[in-house]
């Protein structure tokens, strides 16, 4: 019989290990109890965090970068880059983990770091950009990433607005010169996994920003704040078209899907970078030639943190298995809990789950050493899923 061929293809566990750990410690699992098994990792992500890790798992170049972070320090980060396409992580610069001893900043945190590094990336001669949008610790609409791209900003005495959400109240002209001569012949797409819009009660302020430490009066002044942005950026359109037919920066965006991404940094890029959305971990998946990767695979697993009902609306794992199936390989999870009954992980397209949970009840012991439990885990799904004449002596009780 010819060797077993396994696929590990998970996100990360947040908080716990990366896609890569997560990937190492299934290997290890899978090895103890397999006598013959290839076992192939393939980091994945869907935009959010361990984008950037990701991409340089798949074979891109990590460029360091220090960039402005979200309350202005500088940070150390950078982009991954392949020939001219690179990959740049929001919530590796603009992102909540960026915080300085993890205290919100709900109304002045700014995404001008995230710029800084897409500026990086086009002066280095990259033509494609993938913006990976999840984690951010800043709801300014996006005004921080344009500003560092080139666009000026100023309220109304022609003085340059300062970052943050709040301060978009006094957003009066938008010169966007600049911005248009750095991303002439470039491409920016955006790997998001979110559908809100920038405003209103499903948009960027309401939904998030309580998760980046805005109470009910904040939201209200950055929902206002950021509704001032829209309109400015959709009067700029307008004059565009007006004196230069062809040029506008795009139509008034704020309703569009993804908009509310990484606290309005989504609108931002559509509306002035002419980005393209695209779910998260169906361009990532093409990033690492996930597709290519299947070919002679005779398993998959996949997972995250916690498989629930968030998983079915367009994250990692069932990007993952979309595509596996679509080949005709089955696939399994594997997570720290589960709380999808089997119906549900059907429609995900997933054979079964794995939890830690299953071999260890306390969570704390789950987040805090993992590996372990990972591979328990991977010696678990051999058992289930592959050839038992592959099977050790200690698995199949051979004295």
């Amino acid at each position: 019989m010819s060797r077993s061929r396994v696929i590990v293809a998970s996100d990360k566990f947040k908080g716990s290990l990366t896609s890569n750990q997560v990937a190492i410690a299934v290997r290890e699992g899978l090895r103890r109890a397999c006598l013959d098994v290839t076992v192939d990792a393939v980091p994945v992500a869907d935009g959010g965090d361990g984008t950037l890790a990701a991409a340089v798992a798949a074979g891109f170049e990590l460029v360091p970068v220090t960039a402005t972070g979200p309350t202005g320090e500088p940070v150390r980060s950078g982009f991954a880059r392949r020939g001219e396409v690179a990959v740049v992580e929001l919530a590796d610069v603009s992102g909540l983990i960026r915080l300085p001893g993890g205290r919100p900043a709900p109304m002045t945190a700014t995404s001008r770091g995230t710029g800084v590094l897409v500026a990086q990336a086009i002066d280095n001669g990259c033509k494609r950009i993938i913006l990976g949008l999840g984690g951010s610790a800043c709801t300014d609409g996006g005004a921080g990433l344009v500003r560092a791209l080139g666009a000026r900003l100023y309220d109304g005495n022609g003085t340059d607005v300062v970052e943050g959400g709040a301060a978009l109240t006094g957003a009066a002209s938008l010169d966007l010169t600049a911005l248009r001569d750095r991303l002439a012949g470039v491409e920016i797409l955006i790997a998001c996994d979110v559908d809100n819009p920038l405003t209103g009660p499903t948009g960027a302020a309401a939904v998030y920003g309580p998760q980046k430490g805005a109470d009910p009066h904040h939201v209200e002044k950055l929902d206002a704040a950021l509704t001032q942005w829209a309109d400015l950026v959709a009067q700029t359109a307008a004059r565009d078209v007006q004196h230069s037919p062809g040029a506008a920066v795009g139509r008034d965006l704020r309703d569009a899907p993804g908009a509310g991404a990484a606290g309005g940094v989504g609108f931002a890029a559509l509306a002035l970078l002419r980005a393209e959305l695209r779910p998260g971990i169906d361009l990532m998946l093409n990033l690492v030639g996930f597709h290519q990767q299947l070919a002679g695979a005779d398993l998959v697993i996949t997972g995250e943190g916690a498989l629930d009902e968030q998983t079915l609306h367009g994250k990692a794992a069932v990007g993952v298995a979309a595509a596996a199936g679509a080949a005709g390989i089955p696939v399994v999870a594997v997570c720290g809990t589960n709380r999808l009954d089997s119906a549900r992980l059907r429609q995900a397209g997933l054979v079964a789950a794995y939890a830690l949970t299953d071999f260890e009840p306390d969570i704390r012991r789950c987040i805090a050493d993992p590996a372990p439990l990972l591979q328990q885990l991977g010696e678990r799904i051999a058992a289930d899923h592959l050839p038992r004449s592959t099977m050790t002596a200690t698995e199949t009780g051979i004295a």
